[in-house]
């Protein structure tokens, strides 16, 4: 639970130092992260299957019932590095094989999926340092490096570079601005 520790971290941080308790009883991305957090811990333990599965019985209808009340869909087999942040809620979709890197902040809207044909069919992998604007799409099988910045409204189904800052649909690199003031 080290990764929900810091993203309690950079939630606090956000807020202004608002109290832990408020943080966790009024904002809906925590409550989904820490559903998130607690199925994929289940996911990869070394317990024997049959008890995982019974586990992600409840971890899948809690995820649900997050998914229902948020509009945050974290499937437990999404990789997400610690230090995630999800700005405001609803809309949030990011596919069950997606990678997000460490310290990475989403708005709402995003949806992180599959798009392509054939042997370009896949999900993409975000590096660490993303900042991603509201209502952005990234699909395909493609890699946005560490540091990148991905504008609100964005479509993105090509490689981003490192530090780079992408915008519009289809998203092309408009600065070689890095994602240190957004995040």
């Amino acid at each position: 639970m080290s990764s929900f520790s810091s993203d309690l971290k950079k939630y606090k941080k956000y807020s202004k130092n608002k109290s832990l308790l408020v943080l966790i009883l009024t904002n809906q991305g925590l409550w989904a992260l820490f559903v998130y957090r607690i199925s994929n811990a289940v996911y990869h333990c070394k317990l024997p299957k049959i008890i995982i599965k019974v586990l992600l019985v409840f971890a899948v209808i809690s995820q649900k019932w997050i998914e229902i009340i948020t509009g945050i869909s974290l499937p437990y087999t999404a990789q997400i590095g610690a230090g995630f942040y999800i700005g405001h809620f609803g809309g949030v979709i990011i596919n069950p094989s997606a990678k997000i890197g460490t310290n990475c902040n989403i708005s709402q809207g995003v949806t992180i999926g599959v798009s392509g044909r054939d042997g370009k069919r896949g999900v993409p992998i975000i590096g660490n340092n993303v900042y991603i604007g509201a209502n952005a799409v990234i699909a395909g099988k493609i890699v946005v490096g560490d540091n990148c910045v991905i504008g609100a409204n964005s479509l993105v189904n090509v490689s981003v570079e490192e530090n780079k800052t992408v915008l519009g649909v289809p998203a092309k690199v408009i600065s070689d601005n890095t994602s240190k003031n957004y995040i």
